[in-house]
C-alpha cells in the first residue's frame, strides 16, 4: 500500500514523502531567541527502513556550538509533541508526547504514545498514561521492529549562508549568541557563489522516532490512499 503525507505547517515546517521542503523557522521571534527551547527549526517525515514504517523528526535549539554540546540538554519544563492528523480535518487524531527530565548528559527522556489526545488545538496537557519508551538521551531506544527512539544532538540539517542572509535582512540577525557575532551588517542583495553552509558544524537538538506506519493511520488503515498529516509544537 502507498502513503501519502499531507504536511501541515503550524510552529514549524514539515517535509513529506514527496521530497518537498514547505518552509523552515528558525528562531523567528525574540521570544524563542531568548529561549531557544521553544523554538521548533524543522519537521521532517520520510520513509522508514521497511516499507511498513515511517520516521518522524524534529529539530530545536540551533545553533549549538561543539563547546556547548555535551551540555546541551531539551527542556525538562516543557512538553514536546508531534501531532498526527489522520482524517483530513487539520486537527490531531493521535499524538506523541516527549517529557525530559533532569539536566545535561544525564537526562532522562519518556515517550508518551502515540495516544489521543486528552486537549486539541494551541491547548493541551500530557496524557496521563504510561511511558511507551523511555530511557537516557543521546541512546537508541526500543527495537527496529517496534518503536525506536533518539532525541539528542546531532549536526543541524539546514544548509544556508546565514552571515549573508543577514546582511540581506538585518533585522532578522539575532542581538545574542553565536550568530550575533558574525561580523558587520554591510548591505547585500543576494547570496554568495559558490554558496557557503554558515552553519556547518554546528548541532541542534533532535528527537527522531521510527514506527510502524499502521499505528498512526486510525480508521484509514485499510483505505486504498490514506493520507498523514504531521506538525509539531513546544508547549510550557
Amino acid at each position: 500500500m502507498k502513503y501519502r503525507i499531507a504536511t501541515i505547517s503550524a510552529l514549524l515546517i514539515t517535509a513529506g514523502w514527496c521530497g518537498v521542503l514547505i518552509a523552515s523557522d528558525h528562531q523567528d521571534t525574540p521570544e524563542v531567541e531568548l529561549r531557544p527551547h521553544l523554538d521548533i527549526n524543522d519537521v521532517y517525515a520520510f520513509p522508514g527502513a521497511t516499507p511498513d514504517r515511517i520516521v518522524l523528526a524534529v529539530t530545536t535549539s540551533s545553533p549549538i556550538t561543539p563547546a556547548q554540546t555535551p551540555a546541551a540538554s531539551f527542556a525538562s519544563d516543557q512538553l514536546y509533541q508531534i501531532k498526527i492528523d489522520n482524517t483530513g480535518d487539520a486537527i490531531e487524531d493521535l499524538v506523541l508526547q516527549f517529557r525530559f527530565v533532569g539536566e545535561g548528559a544525564g537526562q532522562m527522556l519518556e515517550l508518551l504514545g502515540p495516544i489521543a489526545p486528552e486537549l486539541t488545538g494551541t491547548v493541551t496537557r500530557f496524557v496521563d498514561v504510561a511511558p511507551t519508551l523511555s530511557g537516557p538521551v543521546n541512546t537508541v531506544l526500543g527495537s527496529a521492529s517496534g518503536v525506536q527512539l533518539f532525541a539528542g544532538t546531532r549536526d543541524d540539517p539546514f544548509f544556508l549562508d546565514l552571515e549573508q542572509f543577514f546582511r540581506i535582512v538585518p533585522d532578522r540577525a539575532p542581538v545574542q549568541g553565536p550568530l550575533s557575532k558574525i561580523g558587520p551588517q554591510q548591505e547585500a542583495t543576494a547570496f554568495r557563489n559558490p554558496g557557503i553552509d554558515y552553519l556547518a558544524g554546528f548541532n541542534t537538538l533532535a528527537i527522531v522516532i521510527e514506527l510502524p506506519t499502521a499505528m498512526l493511520l486510525g480508521a484509514n488503515a485499510n483505505a486504498a490512499d490514506p493520507v498523514l498529516g504531521f506538525w509539531a509544537t513546544t508547549s510550557l
